[in-house]
């Protein structure tokens, strides 16, 4: 198939969010990752994003509303460049909501602790304690709802990335300690998005069944946090 080809079928599908994605990647293998490629595969990217949003104003504006509280509740008046970034990653994937039309409470959940570094931007174990006890509750509450989605999935994968990575660099004072913390989120992301851009297609990061190293990483901060009073 050619680069043509694939560039006039991930316009017009509209299939789930995860056949649409493998075939916007799929541009850049087959346009040898050139910058005629990669041109293509974020403006076919973006103007998906913008068809979703559109076709979906009530989760737009949940999306908003969550945001503008959080700039008006935040400690830091100057510009809110965390809570912006925010918005416009959770406006730009609502096509992974999929069926749906709205946000879910869970998914309200997992963005709020996305932005719990926007509320005090000088942290605080208050916080810490807060980001484990939505991570217990957004699952539970999405599967006792009936609204799981890949939205909410990597809702609270990111959420996580970004609150911890933040919290590890702002109150870790361990060098070797805070890098392997930092480590513990990054390295996963990275690795998946270079994977799934070399292969042309989505790929999962692997899911540790017994032990998850993020988890035991979360409440190891928290300990350590709490300690230092």
């Amino acid at each position: 198939m050619t680069t043509t080809d694939l560039r006039s079928r991930s316009v017009t599908t509209e299939r789930d969010s995860r056949a649409a994605t493998d075939m916007l990647l799929a541009l850049l293998p087959a346009g040898r990752w050139r910058a005629r490629a990669w041109s293509d595969f974020l403006a076919m990217a973006a103007r998906r994003s913008i068809r979703q949003a559109v076709a979906r104003p009530r989760a737009i504006a949940e999306v908003t509303a969550l945001h503008g509280l959080v700039i008006a509740l935040g400690r830091d008046r100057r510009l809110p460049v965390w809570s912006l970034v925010s918005w416009a990653l959770a406006a730009g994937h609502l096509g992974l909501l999929e069926h749906r039309q709205a946000l879910g409470a869970a998914d309200m959940l997992s963005l709020a602790r996305a932005n719990l570094p926007a509320m005090a931007p000088a942290g605080g174990v208050w916080q810490a304690a807060a980001a484990l006890g939505s991570d217990l509750l957004d699952g539970r509450i999405a599967r006792a709802t009936g609204t799981v989605s890949p939205f909410g999935r990597y809702a609270d994968s990111f959420a996580d990335a970004a609150f911890w990575i933040w919290f590890t660099v702002r109150n870790e004072p361990a060098p070797r300690f805070r890098a392997a913390a930092v480590a513990v989120w990054l390295v996963p992301v990275l690795a998946v998005t270079a994977t799934s851009v070399a292969h042309g297609r989505m790929v999962d990061a692997p899911r540790p069944r017994l032990v998850r190293p993020a988890a035991l990483a979360q409440a190891a901060l928290t300990v350590r946090a709490l300690r230092r009073g």
